[in-house]
């Protein structure tokens, strides 16, 4: 029995034709089938035209070359006129109930902006690659759950955001606390909507019933590269100075200055020292530019149990890094 509910996909695509076709099908052979979107960031692989031959009932949102994550899903999330919206990887194959199993946990929390699917890798189904992302007060952001066996996260918990991966969003919200932010272009811009959320006074949640495998880097490549370094270490930066006040900030640089330094030497061993501080540099850069300061999260006295409760926090997700 096909369920319909009141939810729309919404998958970023980027000459992701290798892995497309069997996303799509996963979608369209669940219990649930939602609309689905897929915004296209130009792709030159026959992403388009797979789509149209193959699922014509598709909505596609075209971009004349590859405008990055934020601006894709951005644009899906504008498209929809359904109560939720579910963020899914190109590269990710869904389980029969996964929207089902989304809609049924986002409902059953009001206070909800959004819930996080468990993520498996898809050529290692037994391993987790994502159960939710927490971060801390070092400027670290981590998956929960990754490289575990799949059984480690089998509880229904909250998180400190959902990762943009497999996720779903009360699509209301984004109207009051803003849309991705479009100067991350791809990377740690889920943390920072959920970072948002939580200073709005939303929580987000993971559940472990919504399962989809996962590819991982289909579009970047390896884990670590030029690419996702540089972005991740600019974001980085601009997701601490964007979302904490001044004296939050001071309350933390204790902690921040060695984890970013940790960090550096982490990518030295790995042949990117440089790039990973080239990229902390334009991430100052885009902290104190125009656009920055633009998206800064402006400071209100009413969020301020919201701050206190962000940064408990922030302390506590640091023994997350040993278990």
């Amino acid at each position: 029995m096909i369920i319909r509910m009141n939810a729309t996909i919404v998958i970023p695509n980027y000459n992701g034709k290798a892995y497309l076709a069997s996303c799509l099908q996963s979608i369209y052979e669940g219990t649930t089938v939602p609309k689905v979107i897929v915004a296209d960031n130009g792709s030159s692989d026959g992403s388009l035209a797979l789509i149209e031959e193959n699922y014509p009932q598709v909505q596609i949102i075209r971009f004349p070359d590859n405008q990055g994550f934020c601006t894709a899903v951005n644009a899906g999330i504008r498209a929809t006129d359904t109560k939720y919206v579910i963020l899914l990887n190109n590269d990710t194959r869904a389980e029969a109930h996964f929207v089902e199993e989304l809609v049924k946990s986002i409902e059953k929390k009001p206070n909800a902006f959004s819930v996080s699917a468990k993520m498996l890798s898809m050529k290692e189904p037994d391993i987790i690659d994502d159960a939710g992302d927490l971060y801390c007060a070092l400027g670290w952001a981590f998956a929960l759950g990754k490289g575990k066996v799949k059984e480690y996260c089998d509880k229904e918990r909250e998180i400190f955001a959902a990762c943009g991966g497999a996720s779903i969003y009360r699509r209301y919200l984004f109207e009051r606390i803003g849309y991705f932010d479009e100067n991350h272009f791809a990377y740690l811009e889920d943390m920072d909507i959920g970072y948002r959320a939580k200073i709005f006074g939303y929580r987000n949640y993971f559940t472990p019933k919504a399962i989809v495998y996962h590819a991982g880097s289909a579009v970047s490549g390896s884990r670590y590269n030029e690419f996702k370094v540089k972005l991740s270490s600019r974001n980085s930066i601009y997701l601490v100075f964007k979302n904490m006040p001044l004296l939050q900030l001071l309350v933390n640089l204790p902690f921040l200055l060695p984890g970013f330094l940790i960090k550096f030497l982490f990518f030295v061993k790995k042949g990117l020292g440089k790039t990973y501080f080239l990229g902390l540099l334009r991430g100052i850069g885009l902290s104190f530019s125009r656009e920055g300061k633009q998206n800064k999260v402006k400071f209100q006295m009413e969020n301020i149990n919201n701050y206190m409760r962000i940064q408990l926090e922030l302390w506590i997700n640091m023994a997350f890094l040993s278990l």
